[in-house]
């Protein structure tokens, strides 16, 4: 306990909730500038096991938000689930950091949240914060939403069966395009860490037994301007009043085939079905076409005739095309040289 004196001092907290962080589970899903704070924050205060998701690979354009990585990362190809847990096995070696590269889909989701306390959201899409939403009602799990965009974030804390949950508040996806993004309106770098250190304060309050907060909390940073909006549970929502799980049985939204991934022109194919890619010999076979890095966990393949196109493969099947905004051209690119 000498480590956290200082939680342990605090009457929030003490001895025996510093107790019961060393014993949770926390899934962190996604590992941008959100999930980078969260994964930081959460092994730092001795949470016993965190569990890292994440789909995509370091770049430079990550580096002045997320913080657990560097320019050596990106130089070696590194998945953001990898680099962190790699970083974070220095903070914190009493830590178990579980870190897997892959989507989270309707497929893998239960399995992902098996044996967690709890879920902290850093994802950059709603379809698959609604999925989280579907699993964690099932299974019974709490979470924690948390989102940023421009200037301003927002949070709010979820537990079955006590409020509403992400449905309440949003009961649906709206249209494709309608909502700023990153992509479009930037986002202030300051800004994740105090959405990521809310986001944990909420994780960290009921892994030590405390009530959830019942807002939910919006900050523009810039202006700092602050509201809280408490939400009270829809009587009509088909999730956690109804137990209708929508996205979780793949009818709430596509399976995601290809997808534009939260970045600069990238499309992410994925194959329908569970497969696996052989990366040693899938270099084997490209290297006559092209210009092929291979780092034992994920393959960048530029081709002769790609015109600054590059293919970066992963073992669970996917292909990230970047430099394209084209899907057709992706799924293309995907059935030349992978499928």
């Amino acid at each position: 306990m000498e480590r956290y004196v200082r939680q342990t001092q605090l009457v929030e907290v003490g001895r025996e909730g510093q107790a019961r962080l060393m014993a949770s589970s926390v899934l962190v899903l996604g590992c941008g500038a959100l999930g980078s704070n969260l994964a930081n924050t959460l092994t730092r205060v001795g949470v016993g096991r965190v569990r890292i998701v994440d789909r995509d690979i370091v770049e430079e354009n990550n580096l002045p938000r997320q913080i657990l990585f560097n320019e050596d990362d990106v130089a070696a190809l590194l998945p953001k689930a990898e680099a962190a847990a790699r970083r974070l096995r220095r903070i914190n070696s009493a830590v178990e950091i579980d870190p897997l590269v892959c989507d989270a889909t309707a497929r893998n989701i239960e399995a992902l949240l098996e044996g967690m306390s709890l879920a902290v959201d850093a994802t950059d899409n709603l379809e698959t914060r609604y999925l989280l939403n579907d699993a964690c009602i099932k299974l019974g799990k709490p979470w924690v939403y948390g989102g940023v965009v421009g200037t301003t974030g927002m949070t709010m804390t979820f537990v079955p069966g006590e409020g509403p949950c992400l449905r309440c508040v949003f009961p649906g996806p709206p249209p494709p395009g309608s909502l700023p993004t990153v992509e479009t309106e930037g986002v202030l770098g300051t800004l994740p860490a105090l959405i990521a250190a809310v986001e944990a304060t909420e994780a960290i309050k009921l892994l030590c037994g405390g009530a959830r907060s019942p807002y939910l909390l919006s900050i523009n940073l810039w202006s700092q301007a602050i509201q809280q909006v408490e939400v009270l549970r829809d009587e009509e929502c088909p999730a956690c009043n109804g137990r209708r799980f929508e996205f979780l049985a793949g009818s709430g939204a596509t399976d995601n085939w290809v997808t534009t991934v939260c970045g600069q022109r990238t499309i992410q194919v994925a194959p329908g079905e569970v497969r696996h890619l052989d990366l040693d010999q899938l270099e084997r076979r490209l290297q006559p076409q092209g210009d092929v890095t291979h780092n034992g966990m994920l393959l960048v393949f530029r081709p002769n005739d790609s015109e600054g196109t590059e293919l970066v493969l992963f073992p669970d099947g996917r292909m990230q095309a970047r430099g394209i905004t084209d899907e057709a051209r992706a799924v293309e690119l995907y059935t030349r040289y992978v499928s």
